[in-house]
């Protein structure tokens, strides 16, 4: 396909989100089934053009004028890729399936392409219903967060020290001209190409010795902050795939109990092999036989660290999942600080006196992250919140630069402050 074919493609795929509300991957997997000319090639390419669109959603449809597809990608071009003008209009020549000439009005409206003037909300590209919790998060520096949060994400990757060392994985992938994380020690970044797409991880030989996982640095971060020891006691309680119950083995050095499990018992289902190509020997994993089953009550009171990843609004992934922001519902939030609060109920339950929660949520809203501890600790006064400060001296590396994004019981970070996604982390201890 021709770049301008792609771009033609890239607007059909975009109409079939905006009208059915349906998510970015699924569409563009139906396009492609529909389509068996498309190439791989091809295929990531339109699907790098329709995040990009998205990332911009908001600010690009108030510089075109216009919300449609069309403009979206317009603006996109223009705005997140830079192209001039003349570049723009070869590519909207009608010809060969590329999208049709660029009208009178189009064309005026690239010449002085601006979002100045616009809404706060527009320009930060944040849902305007989200943007009171947003602006109330982050105060002045709100617009230059969302605006990083509509930026594209690096791919980040954890080494795994039970198989493999960081310098050895770096050499080993050096033809793909990795950076070493700026705050994770096992961590490695991989800058996304011009087209926004990265290396294809998940082929090389390592991968399938299970050297490394793709993760964030900042999932990395929270779960080596939340301080899992060698010879603990340890429950991820909202494992899913199992990201961070990995990250936790390869912490304890495959050394005391780890239990993984999560409500949603089909979200578990890659665990098993992933457990298996990491070498981690001390996870067990529970299934719930129901929704109001506890599959951890034999070892309730027992754990030293519970790990609670709740679900959220996944504010923070927005880089990643572009059209998940313009999908999320004012409903979907007060779901979320509802399961939010019924997960840290279960986890006060597993905890033994002296033990710790560490709660953590890959959202940028107060009321998911502060608030949620807030309610929390009042509803479970045998609980005290463990200050910023001293998680971040528990840590076995030198992470006091972070103290500068603590919040009143917690951290948050996020793209614009650590350079990784958005999580918050907050740790509190039962009394003896």
């Amino acid at each position: 396909m021709t770049p301008a074919a792609r771009i033609s493609a890239a607007i059909e795929v975009l109409q079939d989100i905006i009208e059915r509300r349906r998510p970015a991957a699924d569409a563009l997997k139906d396009w492609g089934l529909s389509r068996r000319f498309a190439g791989s090639k091809d295929r990531a390419a339109i699907a790098s053009l329709v995040y990009d669109a998205l990332r911009r959603k908001a600010s690009a449809g108030y510089a075109m004028a216009s919300e449609e597809p069309r403009a979206l990608v317009l603006g996109m071009l223009a705005g997140l890729r830079g192209l001039p003008l003349d570049e723009i209009a070869a590519l909207f020549s009608g010809e060969n399936h590329a999208p049709a000439p660029l009208s009178a009005d189009e064309t005026a409206l690239l010449t002085a392409f601006s979002d100045e003037g616009a809404p706060d909300w527009v320009r930060a590209d944040v849902p305007e219903w989200l943007w009171p919790s947003f602006h109330g998060g982050f105060g002045e520096a709100a617009m230059a967060e969302g605006q990083a949060l509509a930026a594209r994400a690096p791919i980040d990757l954890r080494v795994n020290r039970l198989k493999a060392g960081r310098d050895a994985v770096l050499k080993d992938l050096a033809h793909h001209q990795p950076e070493t994380g700026a705050w994770s020690p096992d961590g490695l970044r991989f800058q996304p190409g011009h087209d926004g797409r990265g290396p294809s991880l998940q082929t090389e030989p390592g991968f399938f010795a299970g050297a490394f996982e793709v993760q964030d640095e900042g999932s990395q971060l929270v779960t080596l902050l939340a301080g899992a020891r060698p010879g603990e006691t340890v429950i991820d309680l909202c494992a899913g795939a199992g990201g961070k119950t990995l990250a936790l083995a390869a912490l304890m050095a495959n050394r005391g109990s780890l239990y993984a499990t999560d409500l949603d018992s089909r979200r578990l289902a890659p665990l098993h092999d992933r457990v298996a190509r990491s070498g981690a020997s001390i996870v067990e994993v529970r299934i719930p036989r129901s929704r109001g089953h506890e599959p951890l009550a034999d070892v309730a009171g027992q754990a030293d660290l519970v790990l609670v990843d709740a679900p959220c609004t996944g504010s923070g992934t927005w880089r990643r999942n572009p059209d998940a922001k313009w999908r999320v519902r004012p409903g979907a939030l007060a779901e979320r600080i509802k399961d939010q609060a019924e997960v840290l109920a279960r986890a006060a339950k597993l905890v033994k006196p002296g033990g710790r929660i560490a709660y953590i949520t890959c959202s940028m809203l107060p009321e998911e992250n502060d608030e949620a501890i807030r309610a929390f600790l009042g509803r479970h006064p045998g609980f005290a919140p463990i200050a910023p400060i001293d998680v971040l001296k528990g840590a076995e590396s030198d992470f006091s630069l972070l103290a500068r994004f603590a919040t009143e019981f917690g951290l948050q970070l996020s793209p614009r402050r650590t350079g990784t996604d958005g999580f918050y982390l907050a740790c509190l201890q039962r009394g003896d």
